[in-house]
């Protein structure tokens, strides 16, 4: 079978204290209602700590996601020794992450890379596809049951860049463009125009052309390669403090490949690493 891990995970929490330059990874892996027990086929850096998800039955959806990405939020809330890492199946958990950073007593403005503008709210969504309404969700959009229940205050529009967001549904586009959000595409993204203070990056790893990374559940032609996305990361996090980078895998495991996985998860986290 798959497996997502070459090394046992920890369990529960960050340890204390780090390597320099190499900060822990939390794992969360999840895709919405359906944990990954198998993992996500990629190699995961020594020390991993693996949360565990509980999902709920209570028949709303929103509710009963809360139990699992609470525990993620309440670990990056307790990581003070910073920055944050997390490695999950899906992009509601930025929500946790968000979450987690400001119960820190952070205010962080938000850097999103994704394929997809993920800007949908349950009256406009035409999939029902709860992968598609986090970033929306962040600014206060839609049903608040999830972000509210984590903690989450809405961040200002104004606070938040969205990288790329090539393949928009028709009213995704019509509420970014009357929105605050700034939209860009990589090759656009001005990182001095960044608002001042700590950031949360997140990435979609389906950003990434599709050529360069199979098996992706959303997949949208004409994206960036890897090494143009690393240079993007790398370009933010070199003029912004980052208090976490949330990585969304957005692969399906039995799907991909272990090389194009573990080249992207290499890359991503050698963007954020600090110069020698």
């Amino acid at each position: 079978g798959v497996s997502g891990r070459n090394v046992l995970p920890a369990k529960g929490r960050l340890p204390r204290r780090r390597p320099l330059g190499l900060p822990c990874m939390l794992l969360l892996p999840w895709h919405l209602y359906d944990p990954l027990p198998s993992g996500l086929n990629v190699t995961l850096p020594a020390g991993t700590v693996e949360l565990d998800g509980r999902l709920g039955a209570t028949g709303s959806p929103w509710r009963d996601l809360i139990g699992v990405y609470a525990p993620l939020a309440d670990e990056v809330a307790r990581d003070d020794a910073g920055p944050t890492v997390v490695l999950s199946g899906d992009c509601v958990a930025s929500l946790a992450v968000l979450a987690g950073v400001q119960r820190r007593g952070v205010r962080p403005s938000l850097v999103w890379f994704d394929a997809h503008g993920d800007f949908h709210t349950e009256s406009s969504t035409t999939s029902g596809y709860l992968g598609g309404l986090p970033l929306a969700k962040a600014v206060g959009r839609g049903d608040l049951t999830l972000p509210d229940a984590l903690g989450l205050a809405s961040l200002g529009e104004e606070s938040v860049t969205l990288v790329d967001g090539r393949d928009l549904d028709p009213a995704e586009a019509e509420a970014l463009a009357g929105s605050k959000v700034t939209h860009v595409s990589v090759g656009e993204l001005d990182t001095d125009r960044l608002p001042e203070g700590p950031i949360v990056v997140h990435v979609d790893v389906d950003i990434i052309d599709p050529a360069e990374l199979g098996g992706l559940r959303f997949p949208a032609p004409g994206g960036p390669s890897l090494r143009d996305l690393a240079d993007a990361v790398r370009a933010v996090v070199h003029e912004r403090p980052l208090a976490a980078f949330d990585i969304a895998a957005t692969w399906r495991p039995d799907d991909t490949t272990r090389a194009q996985t573990d080249a992207v998860l290499s890359a991503l986290l050698s963007s954020i690493q600090p110069p020698p």
